[in-house]
């Protein structure tokens, strides 16, 4: 990954540092780390903190769950203003400032214990910081460091987040348990602060051209090579006004709703079906499994296959996956959930890499984070929707065979997207 002896080097490319093993993988090391310490702890340990707020505040469950919901709507809203932040300033002028911002708002949260409308502006506070530390910038400093290897990478990197899901949840009810909600969060935005900043800190470097080397580990034998290798792209502009934009746009949400929706309610559904709900929670924990393997998996095969088919092939699975939910089988209602998770955590690494493969790197924060939020919205949605749907009905019924269908036509809208705008790079920097 890192041997460039071949390649003859110039006295100033000796003054660089050599690397055994290419810094490119301790950006993802790095990146994972950060990630954990983000998303984890707002959307995937809220439920543990649930009954002990709402104890707090005397309320029911539909009044606290309110607060995740805006918390999701504030995060999908700015997620756009994140992308322009990158562009303009770069990944580690965004991640470092946000960081430290979304450990103070953790520490704070004893300020925003009045009342439960104060309660909700905690949540919006850390939904405006949270994508600042999340997949977008992440996923911004790797596109910048690799390519040919960059369907890999962005599913290790992501790894952080599945990570997180699996250890975060644990971890907060055992500190909510010893010392209550309020230290909970105080622990955890201490840990980001001591853990987080420091390693982003320490470790991040935003382009491989700041230690004399290209993409993937390949080394820059002069500038022309290196400017070369920025790899122009479209203008975020040029990109909305692209059918190829609104077509990825446009099956991520479907996708994002119709799992994310089914995501939520897994545990309710399966209930349904008659299962105990000690053995309902191990269908959460299938889907975090599942997720973990669909972000490695499908980064694995992104380097491989074209993108566009792998992605239909997932998102066909997924739609039986969710038809299987609804099949009545307990049995089948598993194997439901693990594809379900499964096109979860391939979605979130698809993002990326579709972007960049269509619209290059010159815009990618603003046109990353604009199909982000859409992702991002629609898993504020979906749950709305499934919801909504069985209260009216009375059965999940509905809602699963729309999502499975909405699922579907997603599928389908990726088999129009054409061949690769920005194709892969050979390992001296020249497309494939």
């Amino acid at each position: 990954m890192g041997d460039t002896s071949e390649l003859g080097l110039s006295s100033q490319e000796r003054s660089y540092p050599v690397h055994r093993t290419f810094y490119g993988w301790w950006i993802v090391l790095t990146s994972a780390v950060g990630l954990f310490w983000g998303v984890p702890i707002t959307v995937y340990s809220f439920g543990v903190f649930l009954r002990p707020v709402m104890q707090e505040f005397h309320v029911g469950r539909a009044a606290v769950s309110l607060g995740f919901t805006v918390q999701l709507f504030v995060a999908a809203l700015c997620t756009p203003w994140t992308g322009w932040l990158l562009d303009r300033f770069g990944a580690r002028k965004v991640i470092l400032p946000f960081t430290a911002l979304f450990g103070a708002v953790l520490i704070s949260n004893r300020f925003f214990s009045g009342s439960l409308w104060q309660f909700y502006f905690f949540y919006a506070g850390l939904g405006f910081f949270v994508h600042g530390l999340g997949p977008v910038p992440y996923g911004y400093v790797i596109s910048q460091w690799f390519d040919r290897r960059r369907g890999l990478a962005l599913g290790l990197m992501m790894l952080g987040i599945g990570g997180g899901a699996i250890v975060m949840p644990s971890l907060a009810q055992q500190l909510i348990t010893r010392f209550g909600w309020h230290t909970a969060y105080t622990i955890l935005g201490s840990a980001v602060w001591l853990v987080a900043v420091p390693t982003v800190a320490a470790f991040l470097k935003e382009r491989p051209q700041d230690l004399g080397l290209l993409p993937d580990g390949a080394r820059a034998r002069d500038s022309a090579e290196e400017t070369k290798a920025a790899r122009p792209g479209l203008l975020a502009k040029e990109a909305w006004r692209t059918a190829t934009f609104w077509l990825l746009a446009c099956a991520f949400f479907l996708v994002s709703a119709s799992v994310q929706g089914c995501v939520v309610h897994l545990a309710a559904m399966l209930s349904d079906h008659g299962i105990k709900a000690q053995t309902a929670a191990l269908g959460s924990s299938l889907i975090g499994a599942a997720v973990l393997i669909g972000r490695v998996g499908i980064g694995y095969l992104l380097d491989r296959i074209f993108a566009p088919r792998l992605a239909a092939l997932c998102f066909a699975a997924t739609a039986f996956g969710i038809g299987l939910l609804g099949s009545g089988s307990t049995s089948m209602a598993f194997a439901g959930a693990f594809l379900v998770g499964f096109g979860l955590g391939a979605e979130v690494d698809l993002i990326p890499y579709l972007t960049g493969r269509y619209f290059g790197l010159h815009a990618f924060g603003k046109i990353y984070s604009s199909a982000f939020a859409a992702f991002a919205l629609a898993g504020a949605l979906g749950p709305l929707i499934m919801g909504a749907g069985f209260d009216k009905a009375g059965s999940y019924r509905g809602p699963l065979i729309a999502f499975a269908a909405a699922t579907l036509l997603a599928a389908m809208l990726l088999t129009r997207l054409g061949a690769y705008r920005y194709q892969p790079m050979s390992r001296f920097g020249e497309c494939e």
